[in-house]
């Protein structure tokens, strides 16, 4: 008896190793829905999940068993077909399972498995599908880029597209909740034409434009819309963004709105400007510059403004002198003020008259000359 017992404790502890050495791997094919609805003649895939719990890779070859007659299942990675996935150690792969039912399939539950093989390992996940004459009323939106970044005067275009999943054709009704005072407006991908609903086949979907105008004095921030997609018996939503950033823009004018002033030939002419920025943020880098007219000087003081902020302004000396031949009458100069791309000008009249020196000059010539004149005349006068 005591060798029996001692024999059996041996053969226990010698299979103990090749027990542990064969114990199923901590690999899993996962999916949220392994029971389901489809439409005879039509396509669906299924999101499935190969998940490696082990702390080494797991490469696992793909196959469907049981899979009815006339019935096709194509495994995808990465949108492309796949027979194989390796998962890294305690990490996932993301895999779809594309199936196409014949028309002729009959209208009951199905069931086959899933199956993942590793070596002499396999792993399975059953699958339940329930073939209907109609399919209940479902509706998708998706977009390829929820999030788009721009100035406040950009145009923001969202492709999106709306399926419908059901098995029967539909109206959808478009919708857009955007923040107060943004401009939004549908139209085909490559149209034009404003849309407010659009028909959609059973099965088919359509791709979809969402065009979104902000007010010119927006601030700078993160907006969100919000697309909605309803018909009868369904509905369907996505939400995209706008990153609106930051833009200064420029006006500039005389102190108190004038834009002339009066200047002599050859005399210098101080005129304040003023720089604003309307913008949502701050101009920095502010230069001024000039076009006058041939001969003319303009200076600025300062000639370059560091900063100025949003709804701000700043004051500017600009000493102007018309050229020593300019004629009496009025004459335009063009002052810009840039700063990072963005400029503003304003064209300043300036009125040229005569210097009062030269005004004096001739008086005084004219008195000498009236003088010599009165001079002569009394003197040839007695002859």
């Amino acid at each position: 008896m005591y060798k029996f017992i001692s024999s059996l404790v041996f053969a226990i502890v010698a299979f103990l190793p090749l027990a542990a050495a064969h114990a199923a791997p901590d690999v899993h094919l996962i999916t949220h829905y392994p029971s389901f609805t489809a439409r005879a003649g039509n396509s669906t895939t299924l999101n499935v999940t190969l998940q490696n719990n082990e702390k080494q890779p797991a490469l696992v070859d793909l196959d469907v068993k049981g899979l009815p007659d006339n019935w096709k299942a194509q495994w995808l990675g990465g949108g492309q077909p796949v027979k194989s996935a390796m998962a890294k150690g305690e990490d996932s792969v993301s895999l779809q399972l594309k199936l196409d039912i014949p028309n002729q399939a009959e209208i009951k539950p199905y069931a086959f498995d899933l199956v993942g093989q590793m070596g002499t390992d396999q792993i399975s996940l059953p699958l339940h599908v329930t073939l209907s004459k109609e399919l209940p009323a479902k509706l998708a939106v998706t977009t390829k880029l929820p999030a788009l970044r721009g100035a406040p005067d950009s145009s923001f275009d969202f492709q999106f597209t709306v399926k419908n999943d059901s098995g029967k054709d539909v109206v959808a009704q478009l919708a857009a909740d955007a923040p107060r005072y943004f401009e939004t407006t549908f139209t085909e991908s490559y149209g034009t034409q404003e849309l407010t609903s659009v028909p959609i086949k059973a099965g088919e979907s359509k791709d979809l434009k969402l065009n979104v105008k902000t007010p010119s004095a927006v601030k700078a921030g993160k907006y969100p819309v919000k697309i909605q997609v309803v018909t009868n018996e369904a509905q369907a939503s996505t939400e995209v963004q706008l990153d609106i950033v930051g833009q200064p823009k420029l006006h500039i004018s005389g102190r108190d709105g004038l834009m002339s002033t009066d200047a002599e030939t050859g005399e210098a002419k101080t005129l304040p400007l003023v720089v604003f920025n309307s913008g949502s943020a701050p101009a920095t880098n502010v230069e001024l510059s000039s076009s006058a007219p041939s001969g003319w000087k303009v200076a600025f003081e300062p000639k370059t403004i560091e900063q100025i902020a949003p709804n701000d302004k700043a004051e500017v000396q600009a000493t102007i002198t018309p050229s020593d031949k300019s004629l009496v009458g009025d004459y335009m100069t063009t002052v810009r003020a840039s700063s990072e791309g963005q400029s503003t000008s304003g064209d300043f009249r300036v009125t040229v008259k005569t210097s009062s020196t030269w005004g004096i000059a001739g008086a005084i010539i004219i008195a000498i000359a009236v003088l010599v004149l009165v001079g002569a005349v009394a003197r040839f006068g007695r002859r």
